[in-house]
């Protein structure tokens, strides 16, 4: 069956917040927009204040999830994370952006791959 980008993406944001959940974070916020930027997933993990980019891919015809994550990207993402912290003072003063790839395993199962500090 195919999907449309855009539900592969929803899809691929919900099983990355409930892994991250898992994994300690949490999640705050999803998909924050302002012009010229989205964030998929702002979290807490511990005292951090953490943005996270998802990316998913159904194969690696187009190169491997993270190399979507271009330099543009990242300063979108940058310039986002610090307006969302002006708006938000009281969450924590660290700041850090993470990227999680999700794919598909052989049988179909979701498989993660978490990068902290992306940049």
């Amino acid at each position: 069956m195919i999907h449309s980008r855009t539900e592969i993406g929803l899809q691929a944001e919900e099983l990355a917040a409930k892994y991250l959940v898992r994994h300690g974070y949490q999640v705050l916020e999803r998909n924050f927009r302002i012009r010229g930027g989205e964030i998929d997933i702002i979290a807490r993990e511990k005292n951090t204040l953490v943005f996270v980019e998802v990316k998913a891919r159904n194969s690696s015809t187009y190169g491997t999830p993270f190399e979507a994550i271009t330099p543009w990207k990242l300063k979108a993402l940058r310039k986002t994370a610090l307006f969302y912290k002006q708006s938000h003072p009281r969450l924590p003063d660290l700041l850090r952006l993470d990227a999680i790839s999700v794919s598909r395993g052989e049988l179909g199962e979701p498989v993660f791959e978490l990068i902290k500090n992306i940049g």
